[in-house]
């Protein structure tokens, strides 16, 4: 297992196999360990696109806690599927892409690809997450990760710690300043951190520390609201204790847009296939305080992305996950989501009038209110 913006075995081992089985392939693609597969059936004429999105990347020290090995397999044994059904109908013009989209953990990789237009020719994406249940909508948060970094002055923590400024102070005071705040926090809203640095010898006043924070809220909206509070806990600390501090935001996961047209047809094809979806309204949203940088995608172009239980019960981000994800267990249902996801994007190939009804679902759920 291989860490985010670092697969550069599994690129290889994926895209060889892709190329192996028929697509035109296009190695490090926009990314170092992106890629893009492609089977076009169009022969010159127009005809829709479909992408299958591909995650690889592992969890530090955990290894495959996500089950990204799984969502890789999912994605090429569907993408493989329709390339096979559209050589059978020559009939159907139309595409099918099996995306390489690294760093999903931490880095966001699919909004690196969205901003250099990765998914500007595709009319429909498609994937799926392995988990503990048979879900068709999960409710992805919106999160925002925060790098934050305290600069004050040394000084000799005994002799004479009153010309220092403790860039120590200043992180367990802006950790103080959250834990208040969580008073006023609503229950959806997630804020958690680590401490990087904090200085090395005691007899020092520590000049330089650093967080990494990850905030997160059900929609982009609310994440802008505790976001701005969370920053203020930190600027407040900085005053506090003399120090300076600088606030890097990395990259933006929105929340999960559900294209309830797309939802519907995996729906049917993934009860036809003995899947049993969870609730008493299975298209009804299941929080989760998880986030995907797909989201990302389903804010320009329709997406659906259900999530399917493994035979464990492990949690994801765990190492028994990560077992899971790994055991000959997990293979009969992640093919049986993968050609359930195959028969979806294939009634979208072939079928313009549901192809325009997702697309005018889209269109609706992404245009601003007044």
């Amino acid at each position: 297992p291989e860490l985010a913006l670092k697969e550069f075995k599994a690129h290889e081992r994926l895209t060889e196999f892709l190329e192996n089985q028929g697509f035109r392939v296009q190695r490090h693609w926009l990314l170092d360990t992106a890629f893009r597969a492609e089977f076009d059936n169009t022969r010159g004429a127009e005809g829709p696109t479909v992408a299958f999105m591909c995650e690889f990347d592992a969890l530090p020290e955990i290894g495959h806690g996500c089950g990204h090995n799984l969502i890789a397999e999912c994605s090429v044994a569907a993408g493989i599927a329709v390339m096979e059904a559209l050589k059978a109908r020559p009939d159907i013009p139309a595409k099918v892409l099996v995306l390489g989209t690294p760093a999903e953990e931490n880095c966001g990789g699919k909004e690196m690809l969205l901003q250099k237009g990765a998914f500007r020719d595709v009319d429909v994406a498609l994937m799926a997450h392995p988990g503990r249940r048979d879900a068709l909508k999960m409710g992805f948060t919106a999160s925002q990760h925060l790098s934050v970094k305290f600069r004050g002055r040394t000084a000799h923590a005994a002799a004479s710690p009153w010309e220092g400024l403790n860039a120590l102070d200043a992180a367990v005071a802006s950790y103080m300043n959250i834990s208040v705040l969580r008073q006023q926090m609503k229950p959806a809203w997630r804020v958690h951190g680590v401490m990087l640095q904090a200085g090395k010898y005691p007899n020092l006043i520590p000049e330089e520390s650093e967080l990494k924070y990850h905030i997160r809220a059900p929609s982009t909206e609310e994440l802008d609201v505790i976001l701005s509070k969370v920053e203020a806990c930190f600027r407040g600390a900085a005053e506090a204790t003399g120090c300076s501090v600088d606030i890097i935001r990395g990259m933006k996961y929105k929340h999960m847009l559900h294209n309830d047209t797309i939802v519907s047809v995996y729906q049917k094809h993934g009860e036809a296939l003995g899947i049993t979806f969870e609730g008493e309204d299975p298209r009804a949203v299941i929080g989760t305080g998880a986030s995907t940088d797909a989201a990302n995608v389903s804010h320009a172009v329709p997406t659906a992305h259900p999530v399917y239980a493994l035979r464990a019960t492990a949690r994801n981000h765990t190492r028994e996950f990560s077992r899971a994800a790994g055991d000959r267990d997990a293979q009969e249902p992640t093919l049986k989501v993968a050609r359930a996801l195959a028969l979806t994007a294939l009634d979208f190939l072939k079928d313009p009038e549901l192809l325009r009804k997702a697309k005018e679902e889209f269109a609706f759920n992404t245009t601003p209110s007044s």
